[in-house]
């Protein structure tokens, strides 16, 4: 039997945003746009990642940069988990 370890994923979010990133990204978007904090841009200049490392590489940095700007925004972003 192979034992499979579920990944949990990460995403940069506000502490406004009514909407999950997972299960409602549309509406998660619109709001985040709307509100001009443009956190998948911000994400996308601290986040080195690259075509040149594994998913699970990219998977680090991305979660590795979540961590970076909510500790410099700590009253504005939040880092929240897939189910």
């Amino acid at each position: 039997m192979v034992n499979k370890m579920k990944t949990k994923f990460s995403a940069l979010t506000t502490f406004d945003n009514p909407y999950d990133p997972f299960k409602e990204f549309d509406k998660w978007f619109v709001f985040d746009i709307v509100k001009g904090y443009n956190s998948c841009s911000y994400l996308a200049r601290i986040a080195k990642t690259s075509e040149q490392l594994t998913e699970e590489e990219n998977l680090e940095i991305l979660s590795n940069a979540i961590d970076e700007i909510v500790s410099l925004n700590p009253t504005l972003y939040k880092k929240v988990f897939s189910n």
